[in-house]
């Protein structure tokens, strides 16, 4: 087992390493199934407009989606880059901070989400932080895109992204119901949707050099180019596109209560980390 795969994600300069990457990131990353913000916004019961904490919120992508629905977000991104890349809305605000110091007010907000972004946060703080600015009556959703290892295109599309970066995208990486209740957490309900991401041969390599594991210049760049256009050429249409699948994972949960005050030892969720 490499070193790489033994140490967290969130321990591996996760604060900057999206630097120079968020023009890439705003126009290329894939959204999320409509099916699912369904669930995440299912029955939550408010006097008021839904307030939603949006952490590691990136370009904002998950934000607007919620956003679009009437909720108030507060997108939580300590990266200065991915900020300045994030389309406005008016109903979206970011906030410099941390998924561990969100700089929120005690129960304050009625969601907090967590799209692509968890493994990038420590468990045991974090965790506690939700807890703190949840109301009562609150919820936390963790949400990621997974590969589709099963299409075709999409397998070698992997294929291509381990060799380069050395990176195995394997079924560890995933988070679980179990690390989920460790952590005080109840209700805990999750879903599984299916998504499709239809690039053109701009798009696949843009969101090839989004991921933080991809070099961002040099020979191997280079070469993962090539193979990614000969892959294109392999698998397009007539209209120049190619279609990724993703299993999109959704675990919606609800904070036990008194719980504020004391958190089990750390054990780190484990996702892709694409």
């Amino acid at each position: 087992m490499s070193d790489l795969e033994e140490t967290p994600p969130y321990t591996r300069n996760p604060l900057s390493r999206f630097c120079h990457r968020a023009p890439d990131y705003a126009k290329y990353r894939p959204s999320y199934p409509a099916a699912a913000i369904d669930i995440i916004l299912e029955g939550i019961e408010t006097q008021s407009p839904i307030v939603a904490a949006d952490v590691g919120a990136g370009t904002g992508i998950s934000a607007r989606l919620l956003a679009e629905r009437g909720v108030r977000v507060l997108a939580i991104e300590p990266n200065a880059d991915m900020r300045q890349a994030a389309a406005p809305h008016p109903l979206v605000e970011f906030r410099e901070a941390t998924a561990e110091a969100t700089g929120l007010s005690d129960a304050s907000v009625d969601l907090v989400t967590c799209f692509q972004s968890f493994h990038w946060f420590n468990p045991q703080p974090t965790l506690l932080e939700f807890n703190r600015i949840l109301k009562p009556s609150g919820r936390v959703a963790v949400v990621w895109n997974n590969w589709d290892k099963n299409d075709e295109f999409t397998a070698n599309y992997i294929h291509l992204i381990e060799t380069t970066s050395n990176y195995p995208q394997d079924d560890k990486h995933r988070t679980t119901v179990e690390s989920l209740a460790s952590y005080h957490l109840i209700d805990i309900k999750q879903c599984v949707f299916p998504y499709k991401q239809d690039v053109d041969l701009t798009g696949l390599i843009g969101l090839t050099q989004s991921h933080s594991i991809i070099p961002r210049s040099g020979e191997i760049l280079q070469q993962l180019i090539s193979d990614l256009q000969q892959l294109h050429a392999q698998f397009c249409d007539e209209h120049g596109m190619v279609s990724l699948l993703y299993s999109t994972s959704l675990f919606v949960a609800k904070p036990k209560p008194h719980t504020h005050n004391h958190c089990p030892k750390d054990i780190p969720f484990q996702v892709d980390t694409n």
